[in-house]
Formats: C-alpha cells, structure tokens, sequence
C-alpha cells in the first residue's frame, strides 16, 4: 500500500470505530468533546484530536488509529493496515453533546466569556449545585469565590476557573447535576483554592475533589488545594513543576483511590524527585474526595 493510500485510510477510520468493535463503550459522565473516555473492563482509552488521535489513560502508549490496532490487537504493521480497511464505512456511535457542538456558537474569547458570567451567590442554582448536592460546605464555596475561581454555569452548573502562573484564566471545568464538560476552547492548566504563595500542594483530579478535601482538611493556611481537571497536559505538569521548585514545597498526591489514581501519583512522585521537593501520598476513604466527604456527612 502506497504511502497516500496510507495516509487516506488513517482519514477515513476514526479511533471510535476500532474501540467500538472491540467492546469499548462510551463513559459519558467522564467525557468532554474534546476527550471522549472509552471503557472496556478495566481499560480506559482517551480519543482525541476529532477523533484522530487517542491515549491510554494508564499508561504512556498513544498515537492514531493504526498504533490504536496495533496496541489493542499486537499485530504486525501488514495486518494492522488490513484491520483498519476493514472499518472502512463503519459509523461509530456518538455522544449526543457532540452533534449539539456542531451548532454555531458566539466567537467570545475565553476571558470574556469568563467575565460574562455571574459569580454564585447563597441560593443560586451552582451554588445550591455544590452545598446541596455536593456537600460542599458554605465557608469553602465562599473561599473559592472569594479566589475569583467560581461562575455560575449554564442549566444549573457550576465554573471553576483552571489559571496559569500569572492568574489568567486559561478554562474552566464543567460539572452539574446532569453535566460534565470542560471549556471549549480552553486550556487546562491548574483550578486553585489557597494562598498562592502556600507550601503544601495538594493536587486532585476534579475542582470538586480539591474543594472537598480543603473542607475535609478544613483548609490549613499552608495548603493549596489544586485540580489537574482529570487530565495530563503539559501545562499542567509545566505549572506543577514550577510550584513545586520553590523553596520548602511539598507535593502531595490526593488523586483518586484507584488505578488511574496511582498512575497520576506516581507522575507527581516524580516531579517532587526531578524537583528536590518533599512528597506524599494522601489517598481518599472512598474512591475521591467528595464521595469521602459526602460519607462523612451522611455518617
């Protein structure tokens, strides 16, 4: 096969297709439209790029639909082309969210767009979103708003702003009662809650997580309590590794009790180890944070 020939093939078989065949679903709850988790028993595979492009979420394997084969199935390069001919014309299912995202939308800059919305106030729908259902008490949404790292979102949801070092506002993680998301547009980079010049880093998966553990901890004035919003960009471990080179930091790992969990905490581990910096290791009772916290408060 011709290298155009190649190339066309790789265009025409989206990475859904070749998870799909192979028993992969679609966790909706853990998806956004720019990456969109597949399951399969314990796997988790990440496609991104439109599509084009995937990782797997435990460990560093990546790349596009013929690596996708290749890393599923362990065949050889030959066959691997032949696999791919094969989904030729098959039409992957969709998340709804994803046929509504072709719509126009307002060209707004993230700034703005940003400022355009109303910060929460006691009684609006994202705060009785966070305190009501997810336990998040009074004092700790007042911080995070006091932080300027909360808005309220559409349909009920909630805004946490994600910030690069110099405190501009790169994006903003998602959550509601029936929604999941993160900016579009935006870039990941941290959601923080504490004292910027704080010396414990406390690092979660979920604004929602970094805000329940704050309340859990009951928000010691040496902490900071951040969110890498699920994800691994590199902006966010360019921002972790500047916080955790300052004189006295100490890195801590509160990700999730589970296996993607420990794979975020081993990356930090060895940011604190390149970084000089001191470590440890704090995993929730429960699965995350604000399940932990949602336990204690039902207890």
């Amino acid at each position: 096969m011709e290298k155009k020939d190649i190339e066309e093939l790789k265009t025409r078989v989206p990475c859904a297709a070749v998870l799909e065949k192979a028993g992969f679903a679609i966790d909706l709850k853990e998806s956004t439209r720019k990456a969109v988790k597949y399951r399969r028993g314990g796997d988790i595979i990440i496609v991104i790029h439109d599509g084009k492009g995937w990782f797997d979420a435990l460990s560093d394997a990546k790349g596009d639909v013929f690596s996708l084969v290749e890393h599923l199935d362990g065949l050889a390069f030959p066959d691997v082309l032949q696999r791919v001919a094969d989904f030729v014309g098959f039409v992957p299912t969709e998340p709804v969210w994803i046929r509504e995202s072709r719509e126009q939308r307002p060209d707004l800059s993230i700034a703005n767009r940003w400022r355009a919305r109303r910060k929460p106030w006691r009684g609006s729908l994202a705060w009785c979103y966070l305190h009501d259902q997810r336990g998040i008490p009074e004092a700790i949404i007042r911080a995070a708003i006091q932080y300027d790292g909360l808005r309220e979102g559409p349909r009920g949801s909630m805004w946490a702003a994600h910030l690069d070092g110099d405190g501009v506002v790169t994006g903003w993680e998602e959550r509601g009662p029936q929604w999941r998301g993160f900016a579009s547009g935006g870039g990941k980079v941290l959601f923080r809650l504490g004292a910027a010049d704080a010396s414990r880093l406390c690092v979660t998966e979920a604004a929602i997580d970094a805000m329940s553990l704050a309340a859990i901890e009951a928000r010691p004035l040496d902490s900071l309590y951040l969110s890498t919003g699920g994800g691994w960009a590199p902006a966010t471990v360019a921002a972790i590794r500047a916080l955790s080179a300052r004189p006295g930091a100490r890195l801590v790992a509160a990700t999730d009790n589970n296996r993607q969990g420990e794979i975020y905490a081993s990356r930090l581990e060895m940011i604190a180890l390149e970084a000089g910096c001191g470590f440890d290791r704090l995993r929730p009772c429960a699965d995350d944070w604000n399940e932990q916290l949602s336990t204690r408060a039902h207890a």
